[in-house]
Protein backbone atom coordinates (compact mmCIF):
# COMPACT_ATOMS: atom_id res chain seq x y z
CA UNK A 1 0.00 0.00 0.00
CA UNK A 2 1.24 3.62 -0.88
CA UNK A 3 2.29 6.12 1.89
CA UNK A 4 2.66 9.16 0.05
CA UNK A 5 4.18 12.74 1.21
CA UNK A 6 3.77 16.05 -0.85
CA UNK A 7 6.13 18.77 0.27
CA UNK A 8 6.78 22.10 -0.99
CA UNK A 9 8.56 25.04 -0.32
CA UNK A 10 7.15 28.51 1.01
CA UNK A 11 6.43 29.87 -2.35
CA UNK A 12 4.03 27.80 -2.59
CA UNK A 13 1.47 30.09 -0.68
CA UNK A 14 -0.62 27.66 0.63
CA UNK A 15 -2.62 28.38 3.26
CA UNK A 16 -1.32 27.14 7.14
CA UNK A 17 -4.46 25.27 8.21
CA UNK A 18 -4.34 23.76 4.59
CA UNK A 19 -0.93 22.68 5.01
CA UNK A 20 -2.23 21.04 8.53
CA UNK A 21 -5.68 19.93 6.89
CA UNK A 22 -3.49 17.59 4.07
CA UNK A 23 -0.87 16.93 5.70
CA UNK A 24 2.05 18.74 3.46
CA UNK A 25 5.20 19.29 4.12
CA UNK A 26 5.95 23.10 3.91
CA UNK A 27 10.09 23.78 4.02
CA UNK A 28 10.41 27.70 4.33
CA UNK A 29 12.95 29.79 2.92
CA UNK A 30 15.34 31.81 5.01
CA UNK A 31 14.35 35.60 4.99
CA UNK A 32 16.45 38.72 5.66
CA UNK A 33 15.05 42.51 6.04
CA UNK A 34 17.75 44.80 7.02
CA UNK A 35 19.20 43.10 10.08
CA UNK A 36 15.96 41.13 10.72
CA UNK A 37 16.46 37.68 10.30
CA UNK A 38 13.67 34.84 10.09
CA UNK A 39 12.27 32.34 8.30
CA UNK A 40 9.11 32.87 5.90
CA UNK A 41 5.79 31.96 7.54
CA UNK A 42 7.50 32.56 10.83
CA UNK A 43 5.67 36.09 10.59
CA UNK A 44 2.01 36.53 10.10
CA UNK A 45 1.75 37.67 6.44
CA UNK A 46 0.25 41.18 7.52
CA UNK A 47 2.64 41.64 10.00
CA UNK A 48 5.54 40.81 7.47
CA UNK A 49 3.60 43.39 4.46
CA UNK A 50 3.93 45.63 7.51
CA UNK A 51 7.55 44.95 8.02
CA UNK A 52 8.83 45.60 4.18
CA UNK A 53 6.25 48.34 3.50
CA UNK A 54 8.42 50.28 6.49
CA UNK A 55 11.67 48.91 5.86
CA UNK A 56 14.53 51.25 4.10
CA UNK A 57 16.22 47.99 3.02
CA UNK A 58 14.83 45.86 0.33
CA UNK A 59 14.07 41.81 1.66
CA UNK A 60 16.07 39.18 0.66
CA UNK A 61 16.14 35.22 0.58
CA UNK A 62 18.00 32.33 0.41
CA UNK A 63 17.77 29.31 -1.59
CA UNK A 64 16.65 26.14 0.26
CA UNK A 65 20.24 24.04 0.21
CA UNK A 66 21.23 20.29 -0.67
CA UNK A 67 22.15 19.04 3.19
CA UNK A 68 18.50 20.64 4.21
CA UNK A 69 16.70 18.39 1.12
CA UNK A 70 18.73 15.49 2.16
CA UNK A 71 18.19 15.23 5.61
CA UNK A 72 14.34 15.48 4.88
CA UNK A 73 14.23 13.34 2.46
CA UNK A 74 15.78 10.72 4.85
CA UNK A 75 13.72 11.64 7.31
CA UNK A 76 10.48 10.76 5.72
CA UNK A 77 11.99 7.44 3.80
CA UNK A 78 12.64 6.41 7.31
CA UNK A 79 9.22 6.85 8.41
CA UNK A 80 7.94 4.39 5.86
CA UNK A 81 6.82 6.51 3.15
CA UNK A 82 6.66 4.52 -0.15
CA UNK A 83 6.77 7.91 -2.67
CA UNK A 84 7.86 11.25 -1.11
CA UNK A 85 7.37 13.98 -4.02
CA UNK A 86 8.70 17.47 -3.53
CA UNK A 87 7.01 20.29 -5.87
CA UNK A 88 9.53 23.26 -6.71
CA UNK A 89 9.52 26.74 -6.97
CA UNK A 90 9.93 27.63 -10.62
CA UNK A 91 14.01 26.61 -11.10
CA UNK A 92 14.21 29.53 -13.63
CA UNK A 93 13.78 31.83 -10.28
CA UNK A 94 16.00 29.83 -7.89
CA UNK A 95 18.53 27.40 -7.44
CA UNK A 96 16.40 25.50 -4.67
CA UNK A 97 15.33 22.88 -7.82
CA UNK A 98 18.31 22.24 -8.87
CA UNK A 99 19.26 21.50 -5.06
CA UNK A 100 16.41 18.94 -4.81
CA UNK A 101 17.53 17.38 -7.92
CA UNK A 102 21.14 16.65 -6.44
CA UNK A 103 20.10 15.75 -3.32
CA UNK A 104 17.67 13.27 -5.34
CA UNK A 105 20.73 12.23 -7.31
CA UNK A 106 22.68 11.58 -3.67
CA UNK A 107 19.82 9.33 -2.46
CA UNK A 108 19.13 7.27 -5.29
CA UNK A 109 21.47 3.86 -4.29
CA UNK A 110 21.05 4.86 -0.48
CA UNK A 111 19.46 1.59 1.12
CA UNK A 112 16.51 3.72 2.51
CA UNK A 113 15.55 4.19 -0.90
CA UNK A 114 16.78 1.85 -3.24
CA UNK A 115 13.78 -0.47 -3.93
CA UNK A 116 11.91 1.09 -1.32
CA UNK A 117 11.21 4.45 -1.58
CA UNK A 118 10.11 6.50 -4.93
CA UNK A 119 11.30 9.77 -4.74
CA UNK A 120 10.13 12.70 -7.26
CA UNK A 121 11.40 16.58 -7.84
CA UNK A 122 8.81 18.18 -9.64
CA UNK A 123 8.79 21.89 -11.52
CA UNK A 124 6.24 23.98 -10.82
CA UNK A 125 7.22 26.72 -13.03
CA UNK A 126 5.51 29.27 -11.27
CA UNK A 127 4.67 30.60 -7.67
CA UNK A 128 2.09 31.13 -5.00
CA UNK A 129 -1.07 30.15 -5.91
CA UNK A 130 -0.80 29.05 -9.43
CA UNK A 131 2.12 26.48 -7.75
CA UNK A 132 0.13 26.08 -4.75
CA UNK A 133 -3.44 25.45 -5.60
CA UNK A 134 -2.29 21.97 -7.69
CA UNK A 135 -0.65 20.75 -5.00
CA UNK A 136 -3.88 20.98 -2.57
CA UNK A 137 -5.50 19.02 -5.06
CA UNK A 138 -3.16 16.47 -5.13
CA UNK A 139 -3.27 15.92 -1.91
CA UNK A 140 -7.12 15.06 -2.54
CA UNK A 141 -5.82 12.72 -4.76
CA UNK A 142 -3.56 11.21 -2.80
CA UNK A 143 -6.38 10.36 -0.08
CA UNK A 144 -8.73 9.27 -2.75
CA UNK A 145 -6.04 6.38 -3.31
CA UNK A 146 -4.19 8.32 -6.55
CA UNK A 147 -0.49 6.51 -6.48
CA UNK A 148 2.88 8.52 -6.21
CA UNK A 149 3.38 8.04 -10.48
CA UNK A 150 -0.01 9.65 -10.92
CA UNK A 151 -0.17 12.43 -8.65
CA UNK A 152 3.26 13.52 -10.53
CA UNK A 153 1.76 12.42 -13.97
CA UNK A 154 -1.08 15.29 -12.86
CA UNK A 155 1.26 17.93 -11.25
CA UNK A 156 3.39 17.64 -14.63
CA UNK A 157 0.18 18.02 -17.10
CA UNK A 158 -1.49 21.12 -14.72
CA UNK A 159 1.99 22.88 -14.74
CA UNK A 160 2.86 22.80 -18.09
CA UNK A 161 -0.54 24.93 -18.62
CA UNK A 162 -0.37 27.06 -15.56
CA UNK A 163 0.53 30.71 -15.19
CA UNK A 164 0.78 33.27 -13.06
CA UNK A 165 -0.21 37.08 -13.24
CA UNK A 166 -0.61 39.76 -11.13
CA UNK A 167 -0.26 43.82 -10.96
CA UNK A 168 2.41 45.72 -8.83
CA UNK A 169 2.12 48.96 -6.85
CA UNK A 170 5.36 49.76 -6.49
CA UNK A 171 7.88 49.13 -8.86
CA UNK A 172 11.34 48.70 -6.41
CA UNK A 173 10.61 45.02 -5.73
CA UNK A 174 10.02 43.80 -9.24
CA UNK A 175 12.71 45.99 -10.44
CA UNK A 176 15.58 44.35 -7.99
CA UNK A 177 13.98 41.06 -8.61
CA UNK A 178 14.71 41.48 -12.59
CA UNK A 179 11.23 41.41 -13.83
CA UNK A 180 10.77 44.88 -14.50
CA UNK A 181 14.05 46.42 -16.08
CA UNK A 182 15.55 49.69 -13.96
CA UNK A 183 15.01 52.08 -16.92
CA UNK A 184 11.20 51.27 -17.64
CA UNK A 185 10.76 50.90 -13.78
CA UNK A 186 12.01 54.27 -13.76
CA UNK A 187 10.43 55.47 -16.14
CA UNK A 188 7.13 54.00 -14.82
CA UNK A 189 6.89 55.32 -11.68
CA UNK A 190 7.41 58.78 -13.26
CA UNK A 191 4.63 58.50 -15.63
CA UNK A 192 2.31 56.61 -12.65
CA UNK A 193 2.37 53.20 -14.70
CA UNK A 194 1.59 49.65 -13.39
CA UNK A 195 3.32 47.01 -15.39
CA UNK A 196 0.58 44.18 -15.71
CA UNK A 197 3.51 40.81 -15.49
CA UNK A 198 2.90 37.18 -16.20
CA UNK A 199 4.92 34.12 -15.41
CA UNK A 200 4.81 31.09 -16.96
CA UNK A 201 7.39 27.98 -16.62
CA UNK A 202 9.51 30.62 -14.77
CA UNK A 203 9.83 33.33 -17.71
CA UNK A 204 8.31 36.61 -17.36
CA UNK A 205 7.00 38.84 -19.67
CA UNK A 206 5.17 42.28 -19.07
CA UNK A 207 2.26 42.25 -21.81
CA UNK A 208 0.86 45.52 -20.22
CA UNK A 209 0.57 48.78 -18.30
CA UNK A 210 -1.54 50.65 -17.10
CA UNK A 211 -2.42 54.27 -15.88
CA UNK A 212 -3.26 54.52 -12.48
CA UNK A 213 -4.11 51.76 -9.87
CA UNK A 214 -7.54 51.99 -10.21
CA UNK A 215 -6.93 50.21 -14.06
CA UNK A 216 -5.05 46.78 -12.53
CA UNK A 217 -7.86 44.55 -11.98
CA UNK A 218 -9.91 45.23 -14.72
CA UNK A 219 -6.83 44.60 -17.18
CA UNK A 220 -5.87 41.77 -15.31
CA UNK A 221 -9.43 40.03 -15.78
CA UNK A 222 -9.35 40.98 -19.29
CA UNK A 223 -6.38 39.11 -19.79
CA UNK A 224 -7.30 36.04 -17.51
CA UNK A 225 -10.57 36.33 -19.77
CA UNK A 226 -9.20 36.01 -23.20
CA UNK A 227 -6.60 33.56 -22.12
CA UNK A 228 -7.76 31.03 -19.98
CA UNK A 229 -9.00 27.48 -20.67
CA UNK A 230 -12.67 27.93 -20.43
CA UNK A 231 -13.86 26.15 -17.28
CA UNK A 232 -10.82 25.69 -16.03
CA UNK A 233 -10.48 26.35 -11.83
CA UNK A 234 -8.32 29.69 -10.77
CA UNK A 235 -7.37 31.15 -7.75
CA UNK A 236 -6.73 34.88 -6.98
CA UNK A 237 -3.92 36.04 -5.25
CA UNK A 238 -3.48 38.93 -2.67
CA UNK A 239 -1.63 40.85 -0.37
CA UNK A 240 -1.85 43.79 2.03
CA UNK A 241 -5.22 45.44 1.24
CA UNK A 242 -7.87 42.85 1.95
CA UNK A 243 -10.79 44.88 -0.28
CA UNK A 244 -8.91 44.11 -4.06
CA UNK A 245 -9.63 40.02 -3.76
CA UNK A 246 -12.87 40.69 -3.08
CA UNK A 247 -13.00 43.34 -5.95
CA UNK A 248 -11.01 41.19 -8.45
CA UNK A 249 -13.03 38.04 -7.58
CA UNK A 250 -16.15 39.85 -7.98
CA UNK A 251 -14.73 40.97 -11.99
CA UNK A 252 -13.49 37.69 -12.97
CA UNK A 253 -16.64 36.04 -11.53
CA UNK A 254 -18.71 38.53 -14.01
CA UNK A 255 -16.67 38.28 -17.20
CA UNK A 256 -16.24 34.26 -17.09
CA UNK A 257 -19.32 33.15 -15.23
CA UNK A 258 -17.86 31.14 -12.04
CA UNK A 259 -16.06 31.80 -9.24
CA UNK A 260 -12.28 31.36 -8.36
CA UNK A 261 -11.91 28.40 -5.83
CA UNK A 262 -9.91 30.04 -3.10
CA UNK A 263 -7.52 32.84 -2.46
CA UNK A 264 -3.49 32.61 -1.53
CA UNK A 265 -2.15 35.87 0.41
CA UNK A 266 1.60 35.97 -0.64
CA UNK A 267 4.29 34.91 1.68
CA UNK A 268 7.64 36.12 2.37
CA UNK A 269 9.40 34.90 -0.92
CA UNK A 270 6.77 36.21 -3.10
CA UNK A 271 6.37 39.44 -1.42
CA UNK A 272 9.85 40.27 -1.30
CA UNK A 273 9.84 40.37 -4.92
CA UNK A 274 6.41 41.91 -5.48
CA UNK A 275 6.10 44.41 -2.92
CA UNK A 276 3.56 44.45 -0.25
CA UNK A 277 0.89 45.62 -2.32
CA UNK A 278 0.16 43.02 -5.16
CA UNK A 279 -3.30 41.41 -7.04
CA UNK A 280 -3.27 38.87 -9.27
CA UNK A 281 -4.38 35.53 -10.60
CA UNK A 282 -3.09 32.30 -11.49
CA UNK A 283 -5.00 30.20 -14.11
CA UNK A 284 -4.56 27.49 -16.18
CA UNK A 285 -3.78 29.26 -19.83
CA UNK A 286 -5.02 28.05 -23.14
CA UNK A 287 -1.92 26.67 -25.78
CA UNK A 288 -1.00 29.06 -28.27
CA UNK A 289 -2.68 28.30 -31.55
Amino acid sequence: MSKIKLISDSACDIPKELEEKYDIRIIPFPICVGDKSMFDREMDNMDFYELIANSPDLPTHSQINVFQFEEIFKDYAQQGYTDVIYIAIAQRGSATYSNAVLAAENLKDDPLFKDKCNLYIVDSGGYSGATGYPIIQAAIKAEKGATGEELVSYLNEIYACSEMIFGVYTLEFVKKSGRVKAASAFAGELLGLRPIITLNQGISEVPAKVRGDKNVIPKIVDIVAANIIPQSPYVTLSSMDREQPKELAKQLTEKLGYPPEMDFMIGGVISANTGPKMIGVGYRKKPKE
